[in-house]
């Protein structure tokens, strides 16, 4: 059974920080990209990040470019995605989700095969 697990979410200032993790197992990391996916109150869930496990691809949201990065640690089938100068804005319920794929990423949620439970991140002003 592929179990997608987010940790880290949190109350965070304006400025702040927070790292979030996306732990994977079930599945082989190596298969797979894993995206993250945020979804704030009445809106659309967005694609913000992903990373190729493989290849080390990675792709960003401009909303998010600059400020969030996001890496992988194969060995723990962990992907984390470390979130800097934080806005009201990137208030929402954080989600990790893991694509079958080779190589490159992509954020479109649509693609996305298996999905966390989420993490909510409140950013105060």
């Amino acid at each position: 059974e592929v179990q997608l697990v987010e940790s880290g979410g949190g109350l965070v200032q304006a400025g702040g920080s927070l790292r979030l993790s996306c732990a994977a197992s079930g599945l082989t990391f190596d298969d797979f990209a894993i995206g993250w996916f945020r979804q704030a109150a009445g809106k659309e869930r967005e694609g913000i990040s992903c990373i190729s496990s493989t290849d080390g691809v990675t792709h960003y949201a401009n909303s998010v470019q600059g400020r969030f990065t996001i890496s992988s640690d194969n060995a723990k089938n962990t992907v984390y995605l470390q979130m800097a100068s934080l806005k009201p804005e990137d208030t929402a319920v954080y989600y990790c989700a893991a694509e079958a794929r080779a190589f490159d990423c992509t954020r479109v949620p649509g693609l996305y095969d298996f999905w966390g439970q989420g993490t909510q991140v409140n950013v105060s002003s």
